[in-house]
């Protein structure tokens, strides 16, 4: 099993939450108002008067044969408007109940 962490700009709003649900995946935690930057060449997503955007975050844990055709389908996203944001982390579950 593994945990897929998605950071994206409010733009995408329930897109995110449709790819996981594409793939049959149906839980998640969502996050909304988020505030950040990019690590690369990303803008402020502060919420504020100069950078009024912010991100929305989702955590899944999904079965390791989910996790690349989810990334796929994520990364097609980004590379469709890279300049909205969009970043998908992957993190092993080392145990759950």
């Amino acid at each position: 099993m593994k945990a897929i962490f998605v950071s994206y700009n409010q733009a995408y709003s329930d897109e995110i939450v449709s790819v996981l649900e594409s793939h049959r995946q149906r839980g998640y935690t969502r996050w909304t108002g988020i505030q950040g930057r990019g690590g690369f060449n990303g803008v402020p997503h502060l919420g504020n008067h100069a950078w009024p955007e912010q991100n929305h975050a989702v955590l899944s844990f999904v079965p390791d044969d989910k996790v690349k055709p989810i990334l796929e389908d994520l990364r097609a996203k980004d590379e469709a408007a890279p300049d909205l944001g969009l970043r998908a982390f992957v993190w092993n579950v080392e145990d759950s109940y």
